[in-house]
């Protein structure tokens, strides 16, 4: 399990998905709200980026922040993020996923944006804009996995986390295309085409790869030129592992597709 120890200068923020803070030094205030930085925040000199103040000012900003709270409900994350400035003197923040597994501190230089699995999201500087993207379409949605993302702009540095190991990948590097589990998706550059197809057809073979490859009905699509960040644990598979160890099998003897639920 590794962990992210932050150092802030004067007056530089972070902030992080509830949860997912480990420590901090006295120096470092830390405050909890319902927004991202791309959200809610008045520009200097207090009007709004509409061009208008007062109560208009105050109803698109309440607007803003209701749809980021939408957004993040309908991701099944957490409604809030905690935010941590140094004050006084250089301060100190640590954080850490959730899960047994790698972090990546990845630095955006405002050209390219990063999608995210929207479990992988741990901390990020002030000047990173959070935003939530919806890809895949309709086989998206009913596949279930990796259609919400997370999506970061801006400039600065964005910290993930994922279970097991990281794999780097360019499908540019493998004609162009790669097919990865689902479960796999860790983050990906903008410019790489995300999407969620079909095992196979509704076939014997299709069926045969579903039922007992226990790969489910869907894989994901990754296309383009740009780097693609996989794990080499599931979360499935980790609960998976878990319940056997504990006496129970989640999956019965077909695999994922019919399962059983043990006592």
């Amino acid at each position: 399990m590794q962990m992210a120890v932050v150092s802030l200068q004067p007056g530089q923020t972070v902030y992080c998905e509830a949860g997912k803070f480990l420590f901090k030094t006295t120096n470092v205030t830390m405050e909890t709200r319902l927004t991202g930085p791309s959200n809610g925040q008045q520009p200097q000199g207090g009007s709004t980026a509409g061009g208008g103040g007062g109560m208009g000012g105050m109803l698109r900003q309440a607007m803003g922040t209701a749809m980021q709270v939408g957004q993040r409900v309908l991701a099944g994350e957490s409604i809030a993020f905690q935010y941590f400035t140094s004050q006084g003197g250089e301060g100190t923040v640590g954080f850490a996923g959730v899960l047994p597994g790698e972090m990546r501190a990845l630095e955006l230089d405002g050209t390219r944006a990063w999608f995210a699995e929207k479990d992988a999201f741990v901390a990020a500087e002030s000047t990173v804009d959070f935003g939530i993207a919806f890809q895949g379409g309709r086989t998206g949605m009913k596949g279930g996995e990796g259609f919400v993302l997370e999506k970061f702009t801006g400039r600065g540095t964005v910290i993930i986390a994922g279970a097991g190991n990281f794999i780097d990948l360019n499908p540019a590097d493998f004609g162009g295309r790669i097919e990865v589990d689902t479960g796999c998706v860790v983050a990906f550059e903008e410019g790489i085409q995300y999407g969620v197809q079909r095992v196979g057809g509704l076939n014997r073979q299709g069926l045969m790869n579903a039922v007992f490859g226990g790969e489910g009905l869907s894989l994901a699509t990754l296309e383009g030129n740009g780097r693609v960040i996989l794990q080499s644990l599931t979360i499935e598979s980790l609960a998976n592992a878990l319940k056997k160890a504990q006496g129970g099998d989640k999956q019965g003897p077909t695999g994922g597709l019919f399962s059983t639920n043990a006592g």
